[in-house]
């Protein structure tokens, strides 16, 4: 990776008339202001449809896209969606936040008129689609149409036992039964990833490389456990013996308990991590690099009792670490990898961090933790293998970091990175990112926008409220991108 930068914005927080970001003219937009501010790297959150609490770490399929990404002016453009049908309806009185509630009621009526249209046209596209898709597919679109005829709820709580246990004999006959859901689940993927390839392309042709977010753990309730039990670590009835978490920290004295399904690394060793090979080729079909979120989890992972209330009572199990890590390594050499490597790394994950190769995280509003006595996320102590960040969306930007962080915190950091006033406060924190030897230097859009509280994407650990910023049209100025690309050549992050 050459010396560039970036900038984090989600998909979802793209300026849009209908509810959401999505795959439209704003994000051809936001390429085009990325391209002329001299950024490389567009960083996104996961693209995989978002489920209970609207996270998109908590996806029903780790391969499928959002179908509320799928753009609406595009869908009428094609002819597929009447002009009068989506300009008649409200997607919610702020057009700064996201009402998921809204778009989950709303949006796939409209999907589905596009899907009733669209089929029959585009059947030999859609077949095409079927077969190169075929190992996550069929299966996503059967789970999502089971799961939708038993009102949505998780699918170990399905009332068919049998469907619940994938026999033979109950697929055949739901498959039958919800043929008409089945074929509209996968149009809609079909949309999604003919509109998600040609923004790539764009954005490839202006210069600018998608990072995506790879969690490591898929949610219980997915496609992805119940169409592959065998690959995770569950009873003969698919109940967990363990889930995911990690342990109680100064931070959260009960730790935080994510409930996720631990992988049966044992099991899946014996086919050659087949499961994990495909699900980073479908990662590859989206981004150009991967950031792997949770990345300790390789050497070592957090396993908590199921039904356990908090995440103190799990205890450390050896991961499979460079078995897995240096076969996805060897499998892509196209991709780009990065480890999320944040929080206090044990010297094993230290040594499967440097054995892999992989740039980890620096985050600057780490670095002037005063409970640290000193933190290698400052500057001086970078080196060119890593990736910078003001914050990432589980932070506050950078105006909140600073009403939020302890006083003395903040007078280390303006000290250090030189800051006079006020109005220099957010800019002296990117001047020292960009500044960085490190080769990849990234900033939330919130900070280049100078924004506060209000615009924070997540709250670690809080159900309800997250997920919901967006971008106003006309924030990304022309002031910005001249003020943004003069920085970054000043500090030879441009490639020239």
């Amino acid at each position: 990776m050459k010396r560039a930068s970036g900038i984090i914005l989600p998909i979802s927080s793209l300026p849009s008339p209908h509810g959401i970001g999505t795959l439209g003219e704003a994000a051809y937009e936001f390429v085009d202001f990325l391209a002329d501010a001299k950024q490389s790297w567009w960083q996104i959150l996961p693209v995989g449809p978002t489920s209970y609490g609207d996270s998109p770490y908590q996806s029903p399929s780790a391969f499928a896209g959002n179908p509320y990404f799928v753009d609406l002016d595009l869908l009428v453009a094609d002819g597929l969606l009447e002009k009068d049908e989506v300009e008649g309806i409200s997607w919610g009185e702020d057009p700064a936040r996201v009402d998921y509630a809204l778009l989950y009621e709303m949006r796939p009526k409209l999907l589905r008129k596009a899907a009733k249209r669209g089929l029959s046209r585009d059947a030999a596209e859609v077949k095409e689609f079927r077969e190169a898709n075929s190992t996550w597919l069929e299966d996503y679109a059967l789970f999502m149409s089971i799961k939708e005829h038993f009102g949505m709820v998780a699918w170990n709580e399905w009332p068919d036992e049998d469907a619940r246990l994938r026999k033979p004999e109950a697929l055949k006959r739901y498959a039958s039964e919800l043929k008409d859901d089945i074929d509209y689940y996968i149009y809609v993927q079909y949309l999604f990833f003919k509109q998600w390839e040609a923004l790539r392309a764009y954005a490839h042709a202006k210069g600018v490389k998608i990072l995506g977010d790879m969690p490591i753990y898929v949610a219980m309730d997915s496609a992805d456990v119940w169409a592959n039990p065998q690959c995770f670590q569950l009873d003969e009835k698919n109940v967990p013996y363990e889930v995911a978490g990690v342990p109680p920290d100064y931070f959260s004295a009960d730790g935080q308990l994510w409930g996720n399904p631990l992988y049966d690394y044992d099991a899946m060793e014996k086919d050659g991590f087949a499961w994990w090979i495909q699900r980073v080729a479908g990662a590859g079909r989206l981004y150009d690099a991967l950031r792997i979120d949770h990345f300790r989890g390789f050497e070592s992972y957090w396993a908590v009792p199921y039904g356990e209330k908090t995440a103190r009572n799990g205890h450390w199990v050896k991961g499979p670490g460079m078995k897995l890590v240096g076969l996805l390594k060897e499998q892509f050499p196209d991709i780009t990898f990065i480890a999320e490597d944040l929080g206090y790394p044990t010297p094993g994950v230290r040594q499967l961090l440097l054995d892999s190769g992989f740039p980890g995280m620096k985050v600057l509003e780490f670095a002037f933790d005063s409970r640290d006595g000193g933190s290698d996320y400052m500057p001086h102590c970078h080196i060119w293998n890593c990736v910078c960040y003001t914050g990432t969306h589980d932070n506050p930007p950078l105006i909140a970091w600073k009403h939020e962080a302890a006083p003395e915190d903040v007078a280390m950091a303006c000290d250090y990175l030189g800051i006079k006033s006020d109005e220099d406060f957010v800019w002296g924190f990117i001047r020292g990112g960009m500044s960085s030897i490190a080769n990849l230097f990234v900033a939330q859009m919130q900070d280049y926008l100078e924004l506060g509280s209000e615009s924070r994407m997540n709250i670690p650990g809080v159900l309800g409220g997250n997920w919901q910023w967006r971008l106003l049209p006309g924030q990304a100025s022309p002031e910005l991108v001249q003020r943004l690309a003069a920085m970054t050549h000043l500090y030879g992050r441009d490639g020239k």
